[in-house]
């Protein structure tokens, strides 16, 4: 399938055409519909009901790369007060752990398409989760691998990560485990909400997953769903994804919101809903375009036990790979 310039959506060889319309509302998704789903890290929906949808690959004939330089809203030095800001709230008590994250951007041409970056994403960067959607007004490119809700008739089933390495390195230490183990508490409390009491499970703790240049300690929790709940009643109560914000979430929320400005796309959710099925990633390792400005947002998880300039440093590998290949450094 060849991306031209018509509104498309492609997720899992999952491809859509044919946009018939675009509802900030998610009380509006039917069930008799395929919808492209992304929702801000602040909460804000962008539902997009496509008409066909097929078992395709991603193809493009595309390349534009990026030529200017990417800048960080955050040098390494704002970084490090802001991994100490976040010590100091955990020795204070308000908080355990915090998702501390930066957005780094450069300049594009209005005509900049994310088409052929999304192809190389697939060729370089191959990612469990890749996205790309385009509609009027939103461009994304992601390659999250990592799952924030995945449904199936009545299971639904969460893979938060928490503890990253460069590929062959150390061992994960234990500020890693505890920081996973954290957020998995996290995670099934926010299933229990939503699932049937007694049924929240956790199948799989601290798997180690392989991602291009990274591996990942990944855990699933899984429940099933309360009777009759709508697609909003069943998302919203996760949101924002626990992996991305921290323990306890309502306060982790409000330290973000006193250190970074929205993080709008980035750190929300982005994938689709069709009758009782949804796949659902966190919009992590994610470029998008605001006007003439490509975006992309990078962060790691901060505790007690974190040491600071490691934290910049893991913001750095989290980054490194996927902006060189959006510069055309990899191809």
């Amino acid at each position: 399938m060849n991306a031209g310039v018509e509104p498309i959506f492609w997720m899992g060889n999952r491809y859509a055409t044919g946009l018939q319309r675009v509802t900030h509302d998610p009380s509006e998704i039917t069930n008799d519909g395929f919808w492209a789903v992304s929702i801000s890290f602040e909460g804000q929906w962008t539902c997009a009901q496509f008409e066909q949808v097929v078992d395709a690959q991603f193809i493009t004939s595309d390349s534009d790369f990026v030529s200017s330089k990417f800048k960080s809203s955050m040098d390494r030095d704002t970084y490090i007060s802001y991994v100490h800001a976040i010590q100091e709230d955990v020795s204070n008590g308000w908080v355990y752990q915090v998702n501390a994250c930066r957005m780094l951007s450069a300049p594009v041409e209005k005509s900049f398409s994310l088409a052929g970056l999304f192809a190389s994403i697939l060729k370089n960067n191959p990612a469990p989760y890749a996205s790309y959607l385009r509609i009027p007004g939103v461009e994304i490119a992601s390659a999250s691998p990592e799952l924030f809700l995945k449904r199936r008739g009545n299971t639904v089933t969460s893979s938060p990560i928490k503890g990253t390495r460069p590929t062959g390195g150390a061992e994960f230490g234990s500020k890693d485990t505890a920081e996973n183990v954290m957020i998995v508490d996290l995670i099934r409390n926010d299933l229990g909400q939503i699932c049937k009491d007694g049924s929240i499970d956790v199948p799989r703790l601290l798997g180690i997953e392989k991602h291009p240049g990274i591996d990942h300690l990944v855990s699933d929790v899984t429940g099933e769903l309360k009777e009759n709940l709508s697609w909003r009643q069943i998302i919203e109560p996760l949101l924002p994804p626990g992996s991305v914000s921290g323990a306890p979430k309502s306060s982790a929320v409000k330290i973000i919101a006193q250190h970074e400005k929205n993080r709008g796309i980035y750190c929300g959710a982005i994938g689709w809903i069709q009758g009782d099925a949804c796949e659902l990633a966190v919009a992590i390792r994610t470029f998008w375009k605001e006007e003439e400005t490509l975006k992309f947002g990078t962060g790691a998880g901060i505790t007690w036990a974190s040491d600071a300039a490691s934290e910049w440093e893991e913001t750095e590998l989290k980054a490194e790979r996927l902006i060189k290949i959006a510069s055309g450094e990899i191809s």
